[in-house]
Order: C-alpha cells, then structure tokens, then sequence
C-alpha cells in the first residue's frame, strides 16, 4: 500500500472509532490507580510536563508490564512509560503546552492551522483514553548503544507529530519499522490495542480497546 492509501485509510478508520466511541458500553469494573512509582518493575519514567506525577495505572495492567519490561530486559533494553492515567487538568496543560510550542516553530501558520495540527494528536480533555487509567504511552530504551530507540518520528524522548507517527506509515526507514514492530508487539501480545495514529499509544480495557477488540463493553471509564 503506498503512503497516501495508508494514510486516508487511518484517517477514515480514525473517524469511524470517533463517531462510534460515544454509543460504546461501559461496564466499570473498579480496578483501582497505582503508581508505578511504587513498584519494582524495570522502567525509565519520562519526565513529565504535571508536576509530581504519579505515573498512575489501573492495577489490572501492571503484570503486563511486568511481563513487557521484562522480555525487554532480556534483550538490554528498558520500557519507557512516558504517560499513563492524566486528569483533565493535566491534559489541557499538555494540549496548551504544545499550541505554545507549535506557535513558536511554526510562526507562519494561523492559530486555526496549530489547533487543527495538535487536536488531530492531542485529544480534548474530555476525549483523552488517558482519563481511563487504560492508556500507556512507551518507548524502548536500548543500553548497548545507550539512547532511546529510533522509531521514525523522534529524536530520543522528543516526537515530531505527523503523519509518519501512523504506526504502519510505509516511509520510515528499516530500523524504524523493526523497533516500531518490536514496541507494538510487545503490547499487543498482551492485549492491547495500539493507537492508529500513534505508534507509542497502547489502550487497554478502554472505550477504543472494546472496539478494537469487539467487545460487548468497556471495562474502563474515564476518572476524574
């Protein structure tokens, strides 16, 4: 498939699971936050833009973390959680945060032409699978060669949103396809979903899993 095919396949896909999320079941199962701070699992946690993050997850999801990290550990590399559970607060801060960031990097573009850029990555507050405690955003730290792994679109823990952050995108290199292969892999044998528009998004028991997944329901809601 070349690149456009891919990309209007995403992009109509990607509609397809907006306009269905909102008539999608949810049958809370109370699966309670935990820090992953408190744990003894191998990870790198990437700093966060919310000050004194707790890098919070449902507890049923930990002993596939476990289980990432450590097949991970195996091959001397270590699992990067870059987000996990974010409160509506939190998003919005990231949201406005990269409009800033875009506004400086892109000053010939209108404000019109950042929101649409950032919203197409960046979900609403009130939209974000990340307000579940469903949701994991990771990358793959390699310690043989001592950086974060090249997955196409990043320069170390730093992602440039585009159109080549589809995880399937054909116009990104070998390396990138191997350790994109490698991360969404990791995930999916696990029961996650990964994002269609991004590589490092992985959704468990959420709205968008349950759909995925063709599930009667979602066992996770949103918590505020």
């Amino acid at each position: 498939m070349n690149v456009q095919a891919y990309c209007e396949a995403v992009e109509a896909k990607d509609l397809q699971l907006k306009l269905l999320a909102p008539s999608i079941w949810v049958r809370e199962n109370h699966s309670p936050l935990v820090s992953l701070m408190n744990t003894n699992l191998n990870l790198i946690l990437e700093p966060s833009i919310s000050k004194n993050y707790q890098y919070l997850i449902r507890e049923d999801i930990l002993t596939k973390l476990d289980r990432i990290s450590t097949q991970l550990d195996r091959q001397n590399k270590i699992l990067i959680i870059r987000s996990a559970w974010r409160s509506f607060g939190h998003q919005k801060l990231l949201w406005d945060s990269k409009f800033t960031y875009y506004q400086k990097k892109h000053p010939e573009k209108s404000d019109v032409e950042i929101k649409e850029i950032i919203s197409y990555f960046i979900a609403l507050p009130t939209k974000s699978m990340h307000a579940t405690g469903g949701a994991v955003d990771a990358l793959i730290y390699d310690k043989l060669e001592d950086c974060v792994m090249d997955f196409g679109t990043n320069k170390g823990l730093e992602i440039n949103l585009s159109k080549k952050c589809y995880p399937y995108h054909p116009d990104i290199s070998p390396e990138a396809k191997k350790n994109r292969a490698l991360l969404i892999g990791l995930f999916e044998e696990e029961d996650f979903v990964c994002d269609i528009k991004e590589y490092w998004h992985f959704d468990y028991g959420n709205v968008v899993w349950s759909i995925e997944k063709e599930k009667e329901y979602a066992i996770y809601g949103s918590i505020t």
